[in-house]
């Protein structure tokens, strides 16, 4: 009767005991493991994206920003930093984000978006013009007032 005592309190505290003995070990090997990936060396991930404007599209843009009225001089060819604070004001105007200059809702409202946007000319039907989107809209609403007057019995 003692040794089966004897043999049941062995087994208990061997059953006790390997639980924590199994997560001693798991963690060993894991912490093992962190220290051979902490060796090797990070790998640079790829740019992706335009990393800059190039003069003639600079050229462009400026021209723009010139003709309606949010950068002053001649258009000097390099995206400079008249040209980001002339862009990021023309992006503030419109409600627009301004972190990133350009913008592509700006570049379209410069004229200077898609083929579809820019094969127009800044004010025509698809494109309205920064230098007088209230003169568009009198227009357009002159356009309204005189198809109304047309439309008779």
């Amino acid at each position: 009767m003692r040794l089966g005592q004897i043999a049941l309190i062995s087994s208990i505290a061997v059953a006790l005991t390997l639980p924590a003995v199994a997560a001693t070990r798991a963690h060993h090997s894991s912490a093992s493991a962190h220290k051979t990936t902490a060796k090797h060396t990070a790998k640079s991930k790829p740019v992706v994206g335009q990393r800059g404007i190039d003069d003639e599209r600079a050229t462009q843009i400026q021209a723009a920003l010139i003709k309606s009225g949010y950068l002053s001089g001649t258009p000097s060819g390099h995206w400079d930093a008249a040209s980001i604070a002339a862009m990021t004001k023309v992006q503030a105007d419109h409600g627009w984000q301004t972190k990133l200059v350009p913008d592509s809702r700006a570049l379209i409202k410069l004229g200077l978006g898609p083929a579809s946007a820019s094969s127009q000319p800044p004010g025509s039907a698809s494109g309205e013009s920064l230098a007088s989107p209230s003169a568009s809209l009198a227009a357009a609403q002159a356009d309204a007032l005189a198809g109304s007057r047309s439309v008779g019995p």
